[in-house]
């Protein structure tokens, strides 16, 4: 339960927050919110002075049918970005959140140290070979399709088997490339019904099977402000419930938007041990 970060051991035992940084126009939360680079590093600090452990940084929105951004305008979104955190928080944990190789290797060559890819390998058939050279923490995400077609995939005789196989499969084809950390992130909400969605949560302690660490990723999402008749602004306290839930489950990252109400969910449920 231990992943190498530019040197440093993290060690997964306790759980994690992961704060998520959009800097895309579009994302289903905060798009546009954090477009100039003095509010960026204001939100960081706040995420930072807040507990998160990592800040995962994306510049492609995965929301459902979102819009195509070329690989060249991906990569200009975030390398700027980058160096100045890096510069101005130099302790600090980048994740980049990507799907395509070549904006991981610049990213990853600019100060990013784990990369977190919705498709697990599959949107860049370089993707895995690129993450094993650059030496970094991998994340794969479960998902069908793209962005912009897995919500019409959403077929599954028997979900939770179905994706223990999709994980062992990816795992295997990581480690052939010589991939040595590894986490699993179920992909709440990615070619998957809200019902799905709430029978993998339920099930999530059955991954243990697979012997990695697990990502949470549910921060506001609509498997939450659906069932409460709201909007993302008003999916915080449904994000803290299935956050412990979350938690209980075996989770050992929370990837969230509210960085202070998950350390307070993973300080709780830790009395609980």
């Amino acid at each position: 339960m231990t992943i190498n970060c530019n040197g440093n051991l993290i060690d997964l035992s306790t759980p994690k927050v992961m704060g998520i940084l959009n800097v895309t126009p579009n994302s289903f939360y905060d798009g546009g919110k954090h477009k100039e680079i003095n509010s960026i590093i204001h939100q960081v600090d706040k995420m930072l002075s807040e507990g998160a452990d990592f800040i995962d940084i994306g510049a492609y929105s995965s929301k459902p049918s979102a819009e195509f951004v070329s690989e060249g305008e991906e990569i200009k979104r975030l390398v700027h970005i980058i160096k100045e955190l890096v510069e101005t928080f130099p302790t600090i944990i980048l994740s980049v959140d990507t799907f395509r190789a070549n904006v991981a290797k610049a990213s990853v060559e600019n100060g990013v140290a784990m990369v977190n890819d919705i498709s697990a390998g599959l949107l860049d058939d370089k993707m895995l070979e690129t993450v094993a050279d650059l030496k970094v923490p991998y994340i794969m995400m479960h998902m069908r399709g793209n962005p912009q077609t897995m919500q019409s995939l959403t077929h599954y005789e028997d979900i939770v088997k179905e994706m223990i196989f999709y994980f062992s499969e990816r795992i295997k084809k990581a480690r052939s490339f010589g991939i040595s950390d590894i986490i699993i992130d179920p992909g709440f909400g990615f070619a998957k019904t809200l019902e799905q969605n709430y029978e993998v949560l339920h099930k999530m302690e059955l991954f243990s099977i697979l012997e990695l660490p697990l990502l949470a990723g549910i921060s506001r999402k609509s498997m939450i402000y659906k069932v409460l008749e709201k909007t993302p602004q008003e999916a915080l306290n449904g994000t803290s419930v299935l956050n412990t839930i979350a938690l209980q489950k075996g989770a050992k990252i929370l990837r969230v938007h509210d960085v202070k109400e998950a350390v307070e969910c993973i300080k709780l449920v830790s009395k609980l041990k």
